[in-house]
């Protein structure tokens, strides 16, 4: 099939409108509906329903559609990787992931020392948490994922290859301000009467955890969607937070990090498919394992 077809289909799903299709595309009205039919008759099934204000996907083709744009960016972003080839740089695209906590920081600096010795790499950074990344490794939309074992754990999987960067020991994060913002290392169970936020499943049971062996169960009342609404919960003096100890070099003036007595604490690795791995992957890893080291 031919692909134009395909964009012209896209484009008039996300336009809603034949007629605004067809200017975006420097196309007639008429040229972008016999495009439109023609898709139809190839695959026997009705794309398009007209409705008050202009056209939308009929089930079918709301189907095709999501197809249709996965295709066409991948469509892309062949033409672009050959084109990097024809300008000396590396040919293949090097997607890597990372928790929200390791993307903030360590993983960016580590990719750009890669950089400096690979030279020119069309690089892609994917931010999310274990269980996904772990998925987007396996499903090969990534090439390396920076992950961790707290809870849920890191999947046992004989797909992937894991690689032990190092633990990571969690701090307490605190609004300016705070009584014991110019304390630390601080034992846990000071903080018992404190409300907590917390922004995934994970860290929570990290915490509960964690507060169980100091005698306390603690208040998480408040749940943010993210690690940045997490913070700025904080920063507003709305609650406390459990924090990975990677985020401190990052964090936000408005917030202050205090130490703990025996942290809890969450081994990083780095995991690649075991079969057909990038041919930089072992050099990223390098780097970062070095910058976790430092």
């Amino acid at each position: 099939m031919d692909l134009t077809v395909w964009r012209t289909f896209v484009t008039v799903c996300r336009l809603g409108s034949l007629s605004a299709a067809a200017a975006e595309l420097h196309h007639t009205q008429s040229a972008v509906s016999r495009q439109i039919a023609g898709l139809e008759r190839q695959l026997g099934v009705p794309l398009m329903e007209r409705h008050a204000r202009g056209v939308r996907p009929t089930p079918a083709g709301e189907v095709f559609r999501r197809h249709a744009l996965a295709t066409l960016n991948e469509a892309d972003r062949a033409v672009r990787a050959a084109r990097d080839v024809g300008d000396g740089a590396c040919g293949r695209p090097l997607a890597v992931g990372a928790t929200p906590s390791l993307a903030a920081g360590i993983v960016p600096e580590a990719i750009r020392d890669l950089l400096e010795h690979a030279g020119p790499v069309r690089w892609s950074l994917l931010p999310g948490l274990t269980p996904h990344l772990h998925n987007r490794v396996i499903a090969g939309d990534l090439d390396i994922a920076v992950v961790t074992d707290a809870p849920p754990g890191l999947p046992n999987d004989p797909r992937v290859e894991p690689r032990f960067l190092g633990l990571d020991g969690m701090v307490v994060v605190l609004p300016v301000g705070h009584p014991q913002g110019e304390q630390g290392p601080l034992p846990l169970q000071v903080l018992a009467d404190e409300m907590w936020v917390e922004d995934n499943d994970g860290s929570a049971a990290l915490l509960r955890r964690h507060a169980a062996r100091a005698g306390f169960s603690p208040r998480i009342d408040l749940a943010a969607a993210d690690l940045h609404g997490k913070l700025a919960l904080v920063a507003a003096g709305h609650a406390i937070a459990l924090i990975p100890g990677v985020l401190t070099c990052a964090l936000r003036p408005d917030v202050t990090a205090v130490t703990l007595v025996d942290p809890p604490a969450r081994g990083i690795y780095t995991i690649t498919p075991r079969r057909d791995p990038h041919p930089l992957a072992a050099a990223l890893i390098d780097q970062l394992a070095s910058r976790f080291a430092s």
